[in-house]
């Protein structure tokens, strides 16, 4: 009850308060940053290592596993690393604490890849390796193809 006496005794700094917002309000509307997609700044590394031929199971545990161990002990700021194992590739994403220095961990990661490469089995190539932020990375990604189809092949046989 307190509010309704101090508006019917001061009935001014009500309305200039109803104004204040009137105004204010829409400035702060437009004048806020919009970004659907804000910048995160995680940065990822992405090695992808090839061996042809090598069936996922040993490609894990030949290559994947190994160089993880290794990386894990000699990478700096590494907060998660994620890894598939297809027939004859290997994608290894480490994930680093946010503010890491990419320059740094983009040093380290080919440093230790090239140390991995002297014990790894013979005929395995040096790894491709990609740098990017989190923010980056689509979202959804959608691939079309299309095959002929069988009544186009009937009709042209008719």
């Amino acid at each position: 009850m307190w509010i309704v006496k101090v508006a019917l005794s001061q009935p001014y700094t009500f309305i200039v308060m109803a104004l204040l917002l009137l105004i204010l309000g829409p400035l702060t509307i437009v004048n806020t940053a919009k970004d659907i997609f804000p910048n995160i700044g995680i940065p990822v590394v992405s090695l992808i290592w090839t061996y042809n031929g090598l069936p996922p199971d040993e490609m894990s545990g030949r290559i994947t596993g190994s160089f993880e161990r290794l990386s894990l002990a000699t990478v700096n700021n590494i907060d998660h690393i994620e890894s598939q194992s297809l027939t004859g590739v290997s994608v290894i994403k480490y994930f680093f604490h946010q503010g890491t220095n990419v320059d740094l961990a983009m040093s380290q990661v080919p440093a230790v890849s090239q140390a991995f490469l002297k014990q790894a089995p013979a005929g395995l190539t040096p790894p491709l390796i990609l740098a990017y932020n989190v923010s980056s990375v689509p979202i959804i990604q959608l691939a079309l193809s299309s095959c002929p189809s069988r009544t186009g092949a009937l009709r042209s046989r008719r």
